[in-house]
């Protein structure tokens, strides 16, 4: 029980677009923060693509702030960073939250007020619920097939299953 508690998100996209300003007036939350590699683009991708751009500037221009917290390294979270400046956080050590909770500082974000955005149920999911975060999930982008990441992915699937039922007795359809 505990476990699903953290491992379970308040909600599923396909995926990261699908999060708009509307949906965010919706949820009445001011401020997302997101992972980066398999959430917004592949690991192959240094800089944002132009879809990611336009979601950017989409929330901007809805007064939504965007922060970025990885558990990847500071060189790829900086090329990544270079040119837009926004908040972000490397070595994150996900699901801890001590960078977590660094990013909502320097935000002025309460928890309350916040998403968390991501692809992993064990890193991401868990750090979003740990910190008091709405926890929104999409599917990962391009998914690395080593046995560590299969493993992790075999682990979140009774969760999703598990969301997936949640969703179904609300009367909401995925």
């Amino acid at each position: 029980m505990l476990f699903e508690a953290y491992l379970i998100p308040d909600l599923v996209l396909s995926h990261f677009y699908h999060l708009t300003p509307e949906y965010m007036q919706k949820l009445e939350k001011k401020y997302i923060i997101s992972d980066i590699d398999n959430t917004l683009v592949t690991y192959d991708d240094p800089e944002p693509t132009p879809a990611v751009l336009t979601w950017l500037k989409d929330m901007e221009n809805a007064g939504i702030r965007v922060a970025f917290l990885s558990n990847n390294k500071p060189p790829r979270i900086e090329k990544f960073n270079e040119k837009l400046g926004y908040v972000a956080y490397a070595d994150a050590g996900k699901p801890g939250t001590e960078m977590l909770k660094k990013v909502l500082a320097e935000l002025g974000a309460d928890p309350s007020e916040t998403v968390f955005l991501g692809d992993q149920l064990l890193t991401d999911a868990a750090c979003g619920k740990r910190g008091g975060l709405y926890t929104v999930i999409v599917p990962p982008i391009k998914d690395r097939t080593d046995t560590f990441n299969r493993t992790k992915r075999l682990i979140e699937k009774p969760y999703m299953r598990k969301y997936k039922i949640r969703e179904e007795k609300r009367g909401n359809t995925l």
